[in-house]
């Protein structure tokens, strides 16, 4: 089953401190885990960014939730307890604890009015979180996720748009931005223009120049199939090499896509015009940073006495 709403983890939580003793994240996944019948691989699925399991992350943030309304309390380094206001709430069992159900509390109200999440009051962020179901920082690197196709998406627009001079030009700065060619002197002498024997130009594979990477370079919307990989497949052969990238702004087919894996003593990079644009944007070709943000966390060590 898909990973719950942190929401529904509140309750499990609060009932796991119901007796009393200090527990810590760790026991509280192995409960929640059981008692939703995750396994391990739902357990284990990513964030959008791939630095924290989706799992770990809802539960973090609903043990953060229950502490901001004070039902439970922290206990240490990474442990927690009830509070008497948690006992009171496992008492009364009410139908539903969920975030509407904490904002009866001054203190977490305090807490969801003392942000803003961008430029929305505090309200009306909250409320846009409530409606997604997910925590405030799966919705902060959803929405990246979603800005960062978008660019991909105008970014490959305007490359397809553009000279078969300007698409050198780019796919040798890229090259070098991902550290490949020395310098841009030595790689523009390298790649460009030649279309020898089915390679369009060779780059150095690192800045000591001892492997040489062929690289073939099509600037269009359709698809490259089979026989174009397999081209360029005899012209590294042709010359002896041993490595290529392969880099379109349309796609490849599968059948690219598999004799690409399946040639013996050569390995080829296919890079299409997705992932082309997306290397773009990681390596800064082409696109400029408008705002940044930090994401921070308390350092516990720093409060160990």
């Amino acid at each position: 089953m898909p990973v719950p709403n942190f929401q529904e983890f509140l309750w499990p939580l609060l009932e796991l401190a119901g007796d009393g003793q200090e527990h810590t994240l760790t026991e509280a996944a192995e409960l929640v885990a059981r008692r939703f019948a995750l396994s391990e691989t739902e357990r284990n699925e990513p964030l959008p960014s791939g630095k924290q399991a989706k799992f770990w992350n809802r539960l973090s943030w609903a043990r953060t939730y229950l502490q901001k309304a004070q039902l439970l309390a922290s206990a240490g380094r990474g442990r927690f307890r009830i509070t008497e206001r948690g006992r009171r709430v496992l008492i009364a069992r009410p139908p539903t604890l969920d975030v509407a159900y904490l904002k009866r509390f001054p203190e977490f109200l305090q807490f969801l009015a003392s942000s803003s999440h961008n430029g929305q009051s505090p309200v009306a962020a909250q409320e846009a979180l409530d409606r997604s179901g997910q925590t405030p920082q799966e919705l902060l690197e959803t929405t990246y996720q979603t800005l960062k196709r978008e660019l991909a998406q105008e970014l490959l627009e305007r490359v397809r748009k553009s000279t078969p001079g300007f698409f050198e030009r780019l796919v040798l700065d890229l090259l070098l931005a991902m550290g490949y060619g020395g310098s841009r002197k030595e790689a523009a002498q390298a790649l460009g223009g030649t279309g020898d024997g089915g390679v369009d130009g060779v780059i150095y594979e690192d800045r000591l120049g001892l492997d040489r990477i062929y690289v073939q370079a099509k600037r269009w919307q359709g698809t490259v199939g089979g026989p174009d990989v397999q081209a360029f497949a005899g012209a590294l052969m042709g010359k002896k090499a041993r490595k290529g990238i392969f880099m379109t702004t349309g796609t490849f087919s599968t059948g690219a896509q598999n004799y690409a894996r399946s040639v013996d003593n050569l390995s080829i990079v296919l890079i299409d015009g997705e992932q082309m644009a997306q290397l773009m944007i990681d390596h800064g070709v082409g696109v400029t940073e408008e705002t940044r943000y930090i994401l921070k966390k308390i350092d516990s060590d720093y409060f160990e006495e």
